[in-house]
């Protein structure tokens, strides 16, 4: 994995101001501290910061093809690289390093724009192709590697700026961070940031499967920019899935499929380890890697010091019974408090879920035992109905028994009204609703943490958010959508919103890569995925049991008990922000003076919760969604001062002091290249 910024002149051929290049790949050096390159021509800058993990001695960017009319920069991994370097050379291509990185410019000398469908991995591309004065900027299927860009007006020109994280666009001088309070409201919708929105005014999330072209015009004439569906999730039509008259001849299949994606994220010229929570998504991955190596990969666990959240005796059961010995990392409520400022540095928003800082630490200790790889779980709750709020979802299907009478919906309305929620949030609702093709779960849950904008909004947020809903800014095939099974349509909702939102972003690239440790998911597997969209609904769900499937394989490689263990939400006690002893940043982020100065928040409002959700009932849906809301608006407080106003806390904003010390690099090569017409 690694870090890639730039930046193309839209309007003319002007050289790139000097120093900005540099300055935009050392905002995200922690991507990639063994090596920086750098491509430059008139009105055209790439930069990349590597963090090296195959080819290691010659796969410094950019690189290019035969001629040299073809530059990459390229943060990811092809996991299919060996078979892709080897049907380009049959095609007669020639390859000068060992990197997986060069598999780009050559397919997309043989296809182009429909090179996406020979690409198979994680990535973020920046290519540069001198013939067609195109640049094309592109993100893998389901949003693990992060890109944004944002286009800015200024006395150089119009400019196109890109890069890995945000940090490299505000470092280039170019870009002033302003709120982009639609983007604060997605994060007090959705738990994270799926995009396209950002929170910063004017910065785009390039969205998964996507990619954008800008075509250089003649000289004199403005670029054209456009944006691109390559890859989007789909699903059978109801009643088109694959038939199953065999569940061992399915889980037979499933098992094939995922040691084949597990053996690919295996690839590399490092050491690979694993998380393991004890869980049975973790446990599988954990226990097929080591079928595949024979023998046990190294593991980390994090321990959460409450011993209602706490799973490292479920993990320790894993780790006996397939012969590991796994590094566990404590997380408590002072570590959760500590951590929250280089937390929302990493990840460039408000950031609700405390579990976040676990994962920061777990990724710490990854990168200080010395690795750079990790494997880990994510995607098969997404992918199997792994959350609570299917089986909610499910049971209050029941209550529609009778046609035309929709007694489910009319419960979740009630429940709404109960917690106090405005008239208006029905319309809301509904419009949520018809976004992604009818209800499910997801929508529930997201439900109830939009109720804290109503205990905690200020009237001006209210009214700079009008009547915008979140749901409706994620596009949507809809028509398609409403042709799936419901089930189905849930997934995909969790597969676009939740997985790039939190799960990708800030439990996973953000707070790894914050380490420089790359995270890899077999689950995220195209084939897997494949596989799992087509199968009968009642294969991922069966009854009220979730991940059926995967239950069923993972009885063969672990004990009974891990296999069909219930699924336990890994999250820390969110509760850390409201003790009775806090570190003076979190007074002082939530002080009248400093929610006026951002004005997106009642400070009134914040004062009575603050008190009042002590006394409502402990373990409750209401009381965690309040803990939630809560903890949202001191990441959202936090977020403006490090980011915007370094007023509102005694607390630094400066990267160096949030960051501590840079991961120590194991090379200081630099690769320049400076190319004009023909090169």
């Amino acid at each position: 994995m690694c870090g890639i910024a730039g930046l193309i002149n839209l309007t003319d051929r002007r050289p790139v101001p000097a120093g900005t290049l540099q300055a935009m790949a050392a905002a995200i050096i922690h991507r990639g501290p063994d090596e920086d390159g750098y491509f430059t021509r008139d009105g055209l800058g790439l930069a990349s910061r590597r963090l090296s993990i195959v080819g290691l001695a010659d796969g410094r960017q950019p690189i290019r093809n035969e001629d040299g009319n073809v530059n990459v920069v390229f943060n990811g991994e092809l996991f299919d690289y060996p078979e892709a370097r080897a049907r380009l050379e049959a095609r007669g291509h020639r390859f000068t390093t060992h990197c997986d990185t060069e598999v780009i410019p050559h397919t997309w000398e043989d296809h182009q724009e429909q090179m996406f469908d020979h690409l198979r991995g994680q990535f973020a591309i920046a290519l540069w192709d001198e013939r067609r004065q195109r640049l094309i900027l592109a993100r893998d299927r389901f949003g693990v590697c992060p890109l944004y860009w944002t286009r800015q007006q200024t006395a150089e020109g119009d400019w196109l700026l890109f890069g890995s994280e945000i940090k490299a666009l505000l470092a280039s001088g170019m870009v002033t961070p302003r709120a982009d309070r639609r983007g604060i409201n997605h994060a007090f919708t959705f738990f994270g940031m799926p995009g396209p929105l950002t929170c910063f005014e004017g910065i785009n999330c390039l969205l998964p499967g996507r990619y954008l072209r800008i075509q250089l015009g003649e000289t004199g004439k403005p670029a054209q920019v456009s944006q691109h569906t390559y890859w989007e999730m789909d699903f059978p039509d109801q009643g088109q899935e694959e038939p199953c008259d065999d569940v061992e001849k399915l889980v037979d299949h499933f098992q094939a499929v995922l040691l084949a994606s597990i053996e690919r994220r295996l690839r590399a010229d490092v050491p690979v380890v694993s998380y393991l929570s004890g869980g049975v998504d973790s446990s599988t991955v954990v226990a097929l890697a080591g079928h595949i190596r024979k023998q046990p990969i190294p593991t980390f666990t994090i321990q959460i010091a409450d011993p209602k959240l706490d799973e490292t005796t479920e993990a320790g059961q894993v780790s006996r019974h397939l012969g590991c010995s796994p590094v566990v990392v404590r997380f408590g409520a002072e570590e959760a408090l500590n951590i929250y400022p280089r937390l929302i540095h990493a990840a460039e928003g408000p950031v609700l879920d405390t579990s976040c800082g676990a994962l920061l630490m777990l990724a710490r200790e990854v990168h200080q035992h010395g690795y750079k790889v990790a494997l880990t779980g994510e995607g098969a709750d997404e992918w199997l109905a792994g959350y609570p709020w299917f089986k909610i979802n499910k049971a209050l299907s029941y209550l529609d028994v009778i046609p035309g009478l929709p007694l489910s919906q009319m419960a979740r309305w009630g429940y709404i009204r109960m917690l106090g929620m405005p008239a208006r949030y029905r319309e809301i609702a509904a419009r949520a609703q018809a976004a992604v093709g009818g209800h499910n779960g997801y929508l529930d849950v997201y439900g109830m943490l939009s109720r804290t904008k109503w205990l905690f909004y200020s009237p001006e947020m209210h009214e700079a958010i009008g009547d915008h809903v979140p749901m409706e800014d994620l596009q949507f095939n809809v028509e398609k959508m409403r042709r799936w099974h419901p089930l189905n349509r849930a997934l995909c909702v969790g597969g676009r919103v939740h997985l790039p939102g939190l799960l990708l972003n800030h439990k996973g690239d953000r707070v790894a890569m914050h380490n420089s440790v790359e995270t890899r998911y077999p689950f995220l597997d195209e084939e897997v995925f494949g596989f799992l969209a087509k199968i009968q609904p009642n294969m991922k769900m069966s009854g009220f049991r979730e991940k059926y499937v995967l239950r069923k394989l993972a009885e063969r490689w672990l004990p009974k008990s891990v296999a069909w263990r219930r699924k336990a939400m890994f999250r820390a006690p969110f509760d850390s922000f409201h003790a009775d002893k806090l570190p003076p940043f979190v007074d002082q982020l939530l002080s009248e003076e400093s929610l006026r100065k951002t004005g997106y928040f009642d400070p009134k409002g914040i004062a009575h919760w603050r008190q009042a959700f002590r006394n409502m009932r402990s373990g409750s849906y209401g009381r965690t969604f309040v803990e939630m809301g809560l903890v949202g608006v001191v990441a959202t407080q936090l977020w403006h001062h490090t980011f915007i106003d370094p007023t509102l806390a005694d607390l630094p904003n400066r990267p160096s002091e949030i960051r501590g010390p840079l991961p120590t690099a194991t090379s200081t090569a630099r690769r320049s290249v400076t190319a004009s017409p023909g090169t």
